[in-house]
């Protein structure tokens, strides 16, 4: 059974459905976006600026890039607060001051443990020296992923902070973007985007010095060039065309359910994924119009219809919730919603999901602008192995190992043991030649 905005169809553990399978059966990674890259990035490391400027032009709609104007100007981010008109400013405040206190209270804390021999081990943790932030404007001016990026990296104590976003054909950047910016003290903004940003911020210019990790959602050209600095930088995860997942009873409202699978849907690229799962044959019907009657209300609704063309909406079926949860759980989304009478309680059952929103009064949009947690996640079914952005993804980890002598004694036998497996010499008489230096020195006295 099948409609024209949401085709239901049937699943169970036992019995597969094709249409199901193929459904969740998504590449992480485009092919022709990873060629693209390769072309785009090796001809950036080649010809530095030059490379970049002219990928602006061919990619970001014509615009004229120069050396001189490729970065926003002091003044630029200066009036942008004055641009920026008085409620969207209080809206990005106040979802600054929430991402950060969020960022505040997950912050991993040094830490130490004592040795049995009198010493001790820990981590301790610091702020890498220079990042890169990219924060889509193609189809939208993402102000709220400027919020959830940068504040993580001004609370983790990042000295330098490097923006990318592409701009208008007029050279312009959105002001309330540029304001949330602002909020975090960002040292560069550059009116870049795509492919070309990710090599900027990667191999850098001679007007621009590369950053050490690259954090931020794209779309798959800037996934795959993300995946392909990997190595020259540090990366966060692999965060590309949006996703969400619903798994309902038949109690839930059909509007609400709606209005959530179309929320991820009107983002753009039309590789968007929105995936109800739910026991009520009877909720799913009503869901299905309910979509196609708040699809005709939305004015982004064409960008709605390329996800419909590209079969990435589907609601499935099931015999039972526990089924409904081991589908969504083999579909991985980047944001899962529960919405049941038990919803807390099926909290526990998930394995694989980027966010989780508990209840018909949490929305995924809350989790977009406002809850706490960076709405930058991973997608593609990379929430399998990876986790969303977290502020401790802007700081380096250091182990600290603080032996005295009565540890190094104890464990000499396991150095020298492991040494003689591995046939590393050396490695046991860097244990060894201390004792051995030490009597001497002793008999010697």
């Amino acid at each position: 059974m099948a409609t024209s905005f949401l085709p239901i169809e049937p699943w169970s553990v036992r019995r597969r459905n094709p249409a199901v399978e193929a459904f969740l059966n998504r590449p992480a990674f485009d092919e022709q976006a990873e060629a693209a890259a390769a072309g785009v990035l090796a001809a950036v490391r080649r010809d530095g600026e030059a490379a970049v400027l002219e990928a602006a032009r061919r990619f970001q709609g014509g615009v004229s890039l120069t050396g001189a104007t490729l970065r926003v100007s002091a003044a630029a981010l200066r009036a942008a607060g004055r641009r920026t008109p008085p409620a969207a400013a209080r809206a990005v405040r106040e979802a600054y001051a929430r991402v950060s206190a969020f960022a505040r209270a997950g912050m991993r804390r040094p830490w130490t443990m004592p040795t049995p021999g009198g010493g001790s081990l820990g981590e301790r943790f610091a702020p890498l020296d220079r990042v890169g932030v990219y924060v889509p404007g193609g189809t939208a001016p993402l102000a709220s992923t400027a919020v959830m990026t940068t504040a993580l990296a001004r609370v983790a104590g990042v000295p330098e902070i490097v923006v990318c976003t592409p701009c208008a054909a007029d050279g312009s950047v959105n002001p309330v973007l540029l304001f949330a910016l602002t909020l975090a003290g960002v040292s560069e903004v550059y009116k870049v985007g795509g492919i070309q940003a990710i090599g900027l911020m990667a191999y850098g210019t001679r007007r621009v010095r590369p950053v050490q990790k690259i954090v931020g959602p794209g779309n798959a050209y800037v996934t795959a060039a993300k995946r392909q600095v990997y190595g020259t930088v540090a990366i966060d995860q692999v965060a590309g065309p949006s996703e969400i997942a619903v798994l309902a009873d038949a109690r839930a409202n059909p509007a609400w359910v709606a209005a959530d699978l179309l929320s991820q849907a009107e983002h753009g690229s039309g590789l968007e994924k929105a995936l109800l799962a739910t026991d009520s044959a009877a909720l799913a019907r009503a869901a299905a119009a309910e979509v196609a009657r708040q699809t005709a209300l939305l004015p982004r609704r064409e960008a709605v219809a390329r996800v419909l063309a590209n079969g990435g909406m589907l609601a499935a079926v099931v015999p039972d919730l526990d089924q409904g949860m081991e589908l969504v759980n083999r579909f991985a989304p980047e944001h899962f919603e529960i919405m049941t009478a038990d919803a807390a309680a099926r909290v526990a059952a998930v394995r694989a999901a980027g966010a989780v929103f508990v209840g018909g009064w949490t929305p995924e949009s809350a989790g977009d602008f406002v809850a706490g947690p960076s709405h930058v996640l991973p997608t593609g079914g990379a929430a399998r192995m990876f986790s969303g952005l977290t502020v401790d993804d802007f700081r380096r980890r250091t182990s600290v190992v603080r032996f005295t002598r009565r540890d190094l004694a104890e464990t000499r036998g396991v150095i020298e043991t492991f040494g003689a497996v591995e046939g590393l010499d050396a490695h046991a008489r860097a244990a060894s030649v201390r004792f051995e230096t030490a009597k001497r020195r002793k008999t010697e006295s």
